[in-house]
């Protein structure tokens, strides 16, 4: 069940931002007149069609796509009548808008996608600080426990969610950031979080704040075991369902947070563990196994958390704007994502970024179902996300995406005639290898990601 959900939910998220994308082509084209001889969402064998004036729509099998089909002199005979009517007859500013309406398009749903979800208000942890590392980046800072992150770069921030958007462009720039953090007794000051050294792959949001040596201040949850799994290495000590871990190597266990630090941290290696049990305290020797995630060598033992019956909540915040405010963030926030890409495509290529960061159509799944789980508001902050990405990625200058064909039309604009159909049918082989290329490097560190 689970499953159909999350094909659902990806099915619905491509065939929403497709369908803008090729709109937007669509449109202009129309507005431009260009004649349409066919729109079509998705690949393949067509599954519906159906005729409005001169146009043909359909919905194909493969929702991983769409194409507008204009008239053509390169694609079939046209009527003498309705040459002026063809896309290839068409000044070259024409031919440009079209390309291009088809990202704009995305942008203009991602700044839609990101004004709703801000009038609707967005729901998520605040950002008061827990645990602090001694010597991490945010001791020197001069963050401590308790403190509550108001602002970065001056611009308010309710949630963590919030801290990390602002805070990434600091990283992207090589740069600090100055955090507003208010204490107990209300009193706001300024520090500065220097990130400049932090990679684009301490990015992912628990690696960030990891990375920073801040923790979310959370509920302590007890160091009990709740299930053992069979055949792992916390079995294989003689760990059972129900022990209160005591002491790890002589030091006190107070949190299950705690419990997973040392035991993350010490792959390969004896732990010298007490716990306490039903029949009383229990002393044993426990190995964590090795494994390795992101690149990161980190212990595990087979073992669960048993979740205590109350669980104080966690302070929530939200973000939610009338319908002006909410569309100056909106249109902020897909600049800001915009910058984002670009900056991480440019720092992937000179290689200060790595490729393993690429996500290819299961992760894309796997958000768009975790989303949707989480609400309208999240999946339009997803829907907005992708959609960004998609406009961008369409503007490079590869043959067979929007950017390429705008690359031929400046080389027609700079030298009076256009690019040779020789040249352009070299030019769509080389990006088919790249856009290939890249697609299974995706799908491979999707594939990763699962195991």
């Amino acid at each position: 069940m689970e499953l159909l959900k999350t094909l659902a939910s990806f099915g619905l998220a491509i065939g929403i931002l497709v369908t803008a994308h090729e709109f937007g082509h669509y449109w202009v084209a129309r507005k431009l007149g260009v004649k349409i001889l066919r729109f079509c969402i998705g690949f393949g064998r067509p599954l519906l069609t159906w005729r409005r004036g001169e146009t043909e729509f359909a919905l194909a099998a493969i929702p991983l796509g769409g194409y507008v089909k204009m008239l053509d002199e390169r694609e079939g005979e046209v009527a003498p009548e309705e040459l002026d009517r063809a896309f290839n007859r068409k000044p070259l500013a024409t031919r440009a808008a079209v390309v291009v309406a088809g990202p704009l398009a995305n942008f203009l749903f991602a700044i839609t996608a990101y004004w709703l979800m801000l009038m609707m208000g967005v729901t998520a942890p605040r950002p008061i600080i827990g645990e602090v590392t001694p010597d991490s980046i945010a001791a020197r800072a001069g963050l401590v426990r308790g403190q509550e992150i108001v602002g970065v770069d001056g611009s308010p921030a309710q949630t963590w969610d919030g801290v990390f958007r602002r805070a990434l462009g600091g990283v992207l720039d090589e740069r600090a950031v100055r955090l507003a953090v208010k204490d107990d007794s209300g009193a706001t000051r300024e520090v500065v979080l220097d990130v400049s050294r932090l990679s684009i792959d301490d990015l992912g949001e628990g690696d960030f704040f990891d990375s920073l040596g801040l923790a979310p201040d959370l509920p302590v949850i007890p160091p009990v075991i709740g299930k053992v799994v069979p055949g792992g290495a916390a079995e294989a000590a003689g760990m059972q369902a129900g022990d209160r871990v005591l002491s790890a190597d002589g030091e006190a266990v107070p949190s299950w947070s705690d419990w997973v630090d040392v035991v993350r941290s010490r792959a390969g290696q004896p732990i010298a563990v007490r716990v306490e049990r039903a029949a009383g305290e229990v002393a044993m020797t426990l190995v964590p196994v090795r494994v390795e995630e992101d690149g990161k060598v980190l212990g595990r033992i087979g073992a669960e958390v048993r979740l205590p019956d109350s669980v104080p909540p966690v302070p929530m915040g939200i973000e939610r704007y009338g319908p002006v405010a909410a569309f100056s963030g909106a249109v902020e926030r897909t600049a800001d994502m915009s910058a984002t890409t670009l900056k991480f495509l440019g720092k992937m290529l000179v290689g200060e970024a790595s490729v393993k960061n690429l996500s290819g159509p299961i992760s894309i799944a796997h958000y768009a179902g975790a989303s949707a789980k989480l609400g309208v508001a999240r999946f339009l902050e997803f829907l907005a996300l992708v959609s960004v990405s998609l406009a961008v990625l369409n503007l490079l200058p590869i043959p067979l995406l929007d950017g390429g064909h705008l690359l031929y039309y400046l080389i027609e604009f700079a030298t009076r005639r256009p690019v040779s159909e020789h040249l352009q049918a070299w030019g769509q082989q080389a990006g088919l290898v790249v856009l290939l290329s890249l697609m299974g490097l995706a799908v491979y560190n999707d594939i990763l990601r699962m195991l």
